[in-house]
C-alpha cells in the first residue's frame, strides 16, 4: 500500500460517522448489512447515510451488493487488512511492543480475532 492510498483511507474513517459505520460492518461480518439497518443502528437519516456510504464504497473500505430490493454492505477485509499491515509494518524495529499491535500483527491473527468478536460469538 502506498502513503497516499493509505491517506485517503485513514481521511475517510476520520469522519465520526464513517467511522461508525465501518466499525459496525466489521462487526456484522462478511455478509454485511443492509443500509436501512445501518441507518437506524447508528441514527442516520437516508440521505447521510448515503454520503457517507458512497464516500467509503469510493475508497474501497467497504462493498455493496444489491439482494431484490436491498442494499448490503460489507467492509472489505481484504482492504483493511493491507491498511492495518501498512501501519504497523516494521513497528518497534520489528519487536513485541504493545499488547495490542502483537494482536494485530499477522493475518491469522487478525481474521481470527474477528471472528471470535462478542457480535459473532452470539451466533454459533
Amino acid at each position: 500500500m502506498e502513503s497516499l492510498n493509505a491517506s485517503e483511507l485513514l481521511a475517510a474513517l476520520g469522519h465520526e460517522s464513517r467511522l461508525s459505520i465501518f466499525r459496525l460492518l466489521v462487526e456484522a461480518g462478511p455478509t454485511g448489512i443492509n443500509a436501512s439497518a445501518i441507518g437506524e443502528q447508528l441514527g442516520l437519516v437516508p440521505a447521510t447515510l448515503s454520503f457517507h456510504l458512497a464516500h467509503l464504497s469510493r475508497v474501497g473500505l467497504i462493498q455493496g451488493r444489491q439482494e431484490s430490493r436491498f442494499i448490503y454492505y460489507s467492509a472489505d477485509y481484504g482492504e483493511m487488512d493491507e491498511l492495518i499491515s501498512f501501519l504497523t509494518n516494521n513497528c518497534c524495529q520489528g519487536k513485541a511492543c504493545l499488547p495490542k499491535t502483537s494482536m494485530a500483527n499477522t493475518v491469522i491473527k487478525r481474521r481470527s480475532r474477528v471472528a471470535k468478536s462478542p457480535a459473532t460469538k452470539g451466533n454459533s
